[in-house]
């Protein structure tokens, strides 16, 4: 038998059931709990107990009123996403028992109730809510020291690009930001520039992918008068305008060749010329480059010039995908409901137990930006102090969410290991000594692995 926790005072328990005899045992096997049993024998007078009490345990009889248990069960749950309900049956089968737990059910117990089972199950449903409500409060506090410029990360993948960070930002003059899209390049950047000696200068955004390719050198680098139709009066580039402080070039990647030949003489020199003049003018900038895109693959094909490239990538940052990050899922979540909930005015908490599954079993093609999209959606769905499923967009409903991926409960150890090595690899850009460093293992082991795993992979028969 369990031992019994310390609450302070009664706790409510309401018990919706028109058979006295059912109730009479619920009252006495509970009566050592501290629970405080609220009876009512039909469904709305359980409704009208439920609202004035709020109890956090509902017990639900095998027949309220002629209603079905599940849709007894789904009203509770729509009133409070955050409660326990356990339902009671005489017709108990395994297959209904786990159809009334996937819909939200705490437990599906057959009737007539074993009085200790019932005990026992309702102490162990309050531990793991004071459990929730100091997870809940570590997690806030957590929040507090895992939060760096901005951005949430307490996986070994983002403590790196945190650490990078502080060591580079008070000596760069150029820095490469690679990830994929919704990674959190500009967030970056931002840190970055905060950190630089320029912090007290301009933070200059330019989206490359936004610039007409006829117009592009002049946009960042200025013209004069005259220097082609329209051009009525003399206008300082986006690099003069950063003079002093960190221009960011946001998806670098997309720039057209000739306009990649004259950032190449800028960031050499540290000078530009605006269209129509051959007269240098000297800035003093920082230059952050950003991209989602392959640029030594575009190198290899003419599309990138390799000489500023390698001027760009004198540091490189790599941000890794969200994929690769799990850890941080939970924290980002809890960020994001809480900045939401604020912009939004509305007094939600957090999630459910099962909608956070259901994120947390998602892929995230597109990272962290889609997470905070999910969220706002479901922050402006919701009428409740809690985001469940059905607050979610669409495509959570569904009980495998995302892309197909193969069960990793039914994977041999070996190709969990060897999925897990490759992702480490992955995101830290092949960097075999800090995949290393990451895995926990020596250098040594990380080549004996890539080893075997080469062996393995050239040993297996071409498909047909």
């Amino acid at each position: 038998m369990m031992d019994t926790p310390d609450t302070s005072g009664l706790f409510p328990v309401l018990i919706i059931d028109e058979n006295p005899e059912h109730q009479n045992v619920v009252r006495s096997a509970l009566e050592q709990t501290g629970a405080r049993i609220i009876r009512s024998a039909t469904f709305e007078d359980g409704l009208g107990s439920f609202s004035l009490e709020r109890p956090k345990i509902v017990i639900v009889a095998p027949s309220v009123s002629g209603k079905d248990k599940l849709e007894v069960l789904q009203r509770l749950l729509d009133l409070d996403p955050g409660i326990d309900v356990i339902l009671l049956s005489e017709n108990y089968s395994a297959e209904s028992a786990s159809e009334a737990i996937n819909r939200g059910a705490s437990d599906y117990l057959p009737v007539p109730l074993d009085p200790e089972h019932l005990r026992n199950r309702v102490l162990e449903l309050l531990k793991q809510a004071e459990q929730r409500r100091k997870t809940l409060r570590l997690e806030n506090e957590l929040l507090g020291m895992y939060r760096f410029e901005g951005m949430i990360g307490r996986s070994p993948l983002m403590l790196g690009v945190f650490a990078v960070i502080r060591r580079i930002a008070p000596h760069f003059r150029t820095v490469l930001v690679t990830g994929q899209t919704g990674t959190g390049k500009e967030l970056i950047a931002q840190a970055l520039h905060r950190r630089s000696p320029a912090s007290k200068g301009k933070f200059v955004v330019c989206n490359c992918s936004a610039l007409v390719d006829t117009l592009a050198e002049s946009e960042l680098f200025g013209h004069v008068r005259g220097a082609f139709t329209g051009a009525i009066q003399d206008k300082a580039g986006l690099f003069e305008h950063a003079d002093g402080g960190t221009i960011f070039l946001d998806e670098v990647g997309e720039l057209p060749l000739p306009t990649q030949a004259k950032l190449l003489r800028v960031l050499q020199n540290r000078e530009i010329q605006r269209v129509g003049t051959v007269i240098p003018k000297t800035v003093d900038i920082r230059v952050i480059a950003a991209t989602h895109r392959d640029l030594p693959a575009m190198v290899r094909r003419g599309e990138f010039r390799e000489d500023l490239y390698y001027r760009l990538a004198v540091m490189e940052i790599r941000v890794p995908r969200l994929a690769l990050r799990r850890e941080d899922l939970p924290l980002l979540m809890r960020h994001f409901v809480q900045k939401l909930a604020l912009e939004y005015r509305k007094p939600i908490q957090g999630l459910t137990r099962r909608a956070q599954l259901r994120l947390s079993a998602y892929f995230w093609p597109g990272n962290v930006r889609e997470l905070e999209n999910v969220l706002g959606n479901a922050c402006m769905m919701t009428n409740g102090t809690l985001i469940d499923i059905g607050d979610l967009p669409e495509r959570f409903q569904q009980d495998a969410p995302g892309e197909a991926v193969e069960d990793p409960t039914l994977l041999r150890l070996e190709e969990v290991e060897r999925r897990h090595v490759l992702r480490v690899l992955q995101g830290v850009g092949g960097n075999k000594a800090r995949a290393a460093e990451v895995l926990g293992i020596g250098r040594a082991t990380m080549y004996e692995l890539l080893s075997r795993m080469k062996d393995k992979e050239q040993a297996r028969p071409e498909s047909a």
